[in-house]
């Protein structure tokens, strides 16, 4: 072989050389209880899997312990429930957590679970430098797009710096944060729009590090290093590559000529990925696995951007949990990926490629031009709470959403090609889809009920005095927090004591002022109906958009909102994680037509049950209508408790929703 063709090769035609090692490869997993979500770890790191990216159920994001009233409907639906050290105990039994590359998607408890973790640790007497991972713990994302957030801003990224000057000093390999812009393009960022939230959510984490006055020049860099981020992967692979690509050079920019970090390694972008689910499709589910494939090579294709760790969703996540066997195929994907193809076998195969050069230029231009919009607004703080960076998200989803239903945008088995054979892949007897057990939140809350008795009470209670006081004070709060997880304190407990003391936080919605750029003939009926609707009762027709239960996704009650208004209907809408109370007190009080529900947790069901509970209370007769991941099997049950029609991730044609809805409220008037 010649000296001109090795260069282009890290393994010769004589295998001699050394091939790239493989990112890290992930599954995003939990479910049910503890002990089923530990029995699934172990399978899956039994089959090659690398890491734990470990999911939460949404009590534990939003600080609640599951006997909780709120938590109930929602215990181990989305991911494990968590209480108390005791819960991690059983996680981790048998799992060497000092071998890990432990990952948690945890942001407003993330201080919480982390002091679970360094517990455990010492409970099992494992040396915190041999703690490897991230706490996700990026809450700028979550007043923007997922919704499991708990304090205002300011107290919120106080928390934030305390983690990173407990870590450096403590557990030196964990990564404290993690900017997880991944979130951003599932709520309809733009790729400029993740490149520059995401990189101005990192100065407002350093800016923030460096007012705290806690670091000598060197751990700074050191805190600099440990910085990592979460990105999304989009069908637009050659776009997201370049995206990746901009990330790693705008990261060495920044680090370099704003903080002066000289050395190199405290640089280096360093970020994982999960490709795109909100492209996923509830209509011809199989075409996901190609879907899923395709976005995995923007992230993998160049060597130069290439992630460090990856996890893929399942071919069946736009229709509810994926089951084992559906996250197995996913890790084979990356396996087949990795060890199958000569991929790690070159250089990157993109340098010197004017495309690629331009487009990369391009990304870069636009988001440093918007970075230094949100820098000369105050930082993203000041951004979250104007609502402005918020507003530019609705905008962007409902720019999406409009292109999709006007075709502009085309969706395989969506809105174009939808004829097809009904896929074997959905007749097995489960149907295609995971569903958790009811029975199984009895264990959660055995275990949880079964700490309670066995700790010491004054201790805990003590603890949790301490921590309170740690707060007013404006101590750093992990040793705090530590010690409350030894003393078997609860999530709730210790979510509550900060409550006390730095409030609650509701960020704006960002759904005033937007508009759907939609004006043919199916907007004209609708508005015609409505119209006809407005003379014949003296009003406009008036619908309560609620956002029940602890899930955060707020997309599709946003886009519901706008699509009202667009179609002439009053509009309420105030948020996310209300009570099925208060979605029917603000009904009854506002003289509403309709109430529309958005669920994606799975538990539907239970929400569906309480909300119409307490329209009996109110003696309230209000047609209710729900949208979200709700399996057909489902639907039957939830048309017999009351509900007068249910959208799921097919109903795309947003203006054939709104005229179903006004047919509704039509024949059905509201009687309160």
């Amino acid at each position: 072989m010649s000296a001109e063709k090795k260069d282009y090769l890290l393994v010769d035609e004589n295998g001699q050389g050394k091939p790239d090692k493989p990112w890290i490869f992930r599954t995003y997993a939990g479910h049910t209880n503890a002990k089923a979500s530990n029995e699934l770890y172990r399978k899956n790191l039994s089959k090659g899997q690398t890491g734990l990216s470990i999911a939460f159920d949404l009590p534990t994001q939003c600080g609640y312990s599951s006997d909780h009233e709120v938590s109930r409907p929602e215990i181990g639906k989305v991911g494990v429930p968590i209480n108390s050290l005791e819960d991690f105990r059983i996680l981790f039994d048998q799992i060497p957590i000092e071998e890990m590359n432990t990952s948690m998607t945890i942001n407003g408890t993330s201080m919480w679970l982390l002091s679970l973790y360094v517990a455990l640790a010492e409970e099992r007497g494992v040396p915190l430098e041999k703690l490897n991972g991230t706490t996700q713990n990026d809450l700028i994302k979550e007043y923007l797009a997922r919704g499991t957030y708990i304090y205002p801003p300011k107290e919120s990224m106080k928390i934030i710096v305390d983690m990173y000057e407990y870590c450096l000093h403590n557990i030196p390999k964990w990564n404290p944060s993690n900017i997880c812009s991944y979130h951003l393009q599932e709520a309809g960022a733009t790729p400029v729009q993740e490149l520059s939230f995401a990189l101005a959510t990192a100065i407002a984490v350093l800016d923030a590090i460096k007012e705290r006055n806690c670091f000598t020049a060197d751990e700074f860099e050191q805190c600099v290093g440990r910085i990592s981020f979460f990105v999304n992967a989009g069908i637009r692979f050659v776009e997201e590559m370049c995206k990746m690509r901009a990330f790693t050079e705008m990261w060495e920019e920044i680090t370099k000529e704003r903080y002066g970090v000289k050395t190199a390694k405290y640089r280096v972008f360093r970020y994982g990925v999960q490709v795109n689910s909100l492209g996923l499709t509830e209509e011809q589910p199989e075409n996901n696995a190609w879907r899923i494939l395709i976005e995995s090579l923007g992230v993998t294709l160049s060597r130069n951007a290439r992630c460090r760790a990856l996890q893929l969703p399942a071919w069946n996540e736009a229709l509810s949990l994926p089951r084992p066997w559906d996250q197995q195929w996913s890790l084979r994907l990356q396996q087949v990926l990795a060890y199958e193809t000569d991929l790690l076998e070159y250089p990157d195969i993109f340098e010197g490629s004017k495309v690629i050069e331009s487009k990369v230029k391009a990304l870069k231009e636009e988001a440093k031009l918007e970075i230094q919009k949100i820098v000369d607004m105050g930082g993203a703080l000041v951004a979250i709470e104007n609502g402005y960076m918020k507003s530019q998200l609705v905008k962007s989803q409902t720019e999406r959403l409009s292109k999709i239903n006007s075709n502009e945008l085309v969706i395989v088995g969506k809105n174009k090609w939808t004829d097809g054979i009904k896929s074997p892949l959905m007749t097995d007897s489960d149907g295609g889809i995971f569903k958790v057990d009811p029975k199984s939140a009895e264990q959660t809350l055995n275990v949880l009920a079964e700490a309670k008795t066995r700790r010491n009470a004054d201790l805990a209670k003590k603890s949790i005095e301490d921590l309170k006081q740690a707060a007013k004070d404006g101590k750093n709060l992990m040793p705090f927090s530590i010690a409350c997880a030894k003393a078997l304190v609860t999530t709730g407990e210790w979510a509550d004591a900060l409550r006390e003391v730095y409030g609650e936080y509701n960020p704006p919605t960002g759904v005033d002022g937007q508009k759907l750029f939609l004006s043919d003939d199916k907007v004209s009926t609708v508005r015609g109906k409505v119209e006809a609707f407005t003379k014949a009762n003296g009003h406009r027709p008036k619908i309560v958009v609620g956002k029940p239960g602890l899930d955060g996704h707020s997309n599709g009650a946003e886009m519901i909102a706008v699509s009202a208004k667009h179609s002439g209907f009053d509009v309420i809408y105030s948020g996310i994680r209300l009570s099925p109370e208060e979605i029917v007190q603000s009904a009854v009080e506002e003289n509403a037509n309709v109430i529309g529900l958005s669920i994606l947790s799975g538990s539907h069901k239970e929400i569906v049950k309480q909300l119409f509970d307490e329209l009996t209370h109110y003696k309230a007769k209000i047609p209710v209508v729900i949208g979200g991941i709700i399996p057909e099997s489902d639907f039957e049950e939830l048309k017999k408790m009351g509900i007068r029609e249910i959208f799921t991730p097919k109903d795309y044609d947003l203006m054939s929703i709104m005229e179903k809805i006004i047919d509704i409220v039509s024949v059905e008037p509201a009687l309160v």
